[in-house]
């Protein structure tokens, strides 16, 4: 994983934190439509299937609904007949997981906030791989660099993968700062900004991302109509 470059994003950031409570397996299953979709068709979906609406997410034409595995099984069911024509995918499980059992401290908060980036990998699927070694030996061969999210209080990191396209989750303790703590995971830390560097030949923008944009924010659904209805 590359650093998301946030430092222009923080009011993206602003929107995109959601708090959800986990315990268990977590999936994602996302909805890219022609066009974009109704939220509050899958807000009610949610609620019918067990998946907490704070997990929710937009991003022009895409949504994108993160909690429990079983209830995201099963809202994938469902969203292929609520929206017909769309493409749904489901991120299953991760192929990446960084926790704080890494960690010295092993403490974690009690409340996170969920934060979600998608970006896909390259089309060389030599390249492919090697991102995906990467990752499997990171602990091992880079541990400088969970060592960084450790004193970053990231309390859990996830990537997710369907063909190309990656979805990443970072929860940080719920009103905690993401712009305050990424740099903290490059703090004395040179060996985390030679991986950034590395990881960058490896990814590239969604369809529809602005030139030299990598990974996207999605803003969560539930909080940006809470914010709108309160202003009414």
């Amino acid at each position: 994983m590359n650093k998301p470059h946030i430092g222009v994003l923080l009011l993206l950031w602003l929107l995109a934190t959601a708090s959800f409570a986990q315990s268990g397996p977590t999936s994602v299953v996302e909805i890219v439509g022609t066009t974009p979709l109704s939220t509050d068709k899958l807000l009610a979906l949610c609620r019918q299937n067990g998946v907490p609406t704070t997990g929710v997410y937009n991003w022009q034409n895409h949504l994108v609904a993160y909690g429990p595995t079983a209830s995201i099984r099963k809202l994938q069911q469902t969203v292929k007949a609520a929206y017909k024509g769309a493409t749904v995918k489901l991120y299953d499980a991760p192929f990446y997981k960084f926790d704080r059992q890494r960690c010295t401290d092993k403490t974690t908060a009690k409340q996170w906030d969920n934060i979600i980036l998608t970006a896909n990998l390259v089309k060389d699927e030599a390249k492919q791989q090697e991102y995906l070694q990467y990752h499997a030996t990171q602990f091992q061969k880079w541990p400088e660099v969970s060592n960084g999210f450790c004193n970053a209080s990231f309390q859990q990191l996830l990537i997710f993968r369907q063909g190309r396209q990656l979805m990443l989750i970072i929860s940080i303790p719920k009103g905690a700062d993401l712009d305050e703590l990424n740099p903290r995971t490059t703090q004395n830390n040179p060996r985390v900004d030679d991986w950034n560097a590395l990881m960058k030949q490896y990814q590239e923008g969604i369809t529809g991302t602005k030139p030299g944009e990598t990974w996207v924010f999605l803003k969560p659904v539930a909080t940006v109509k809470r914010a709108v209805s309160q202003k009414q």
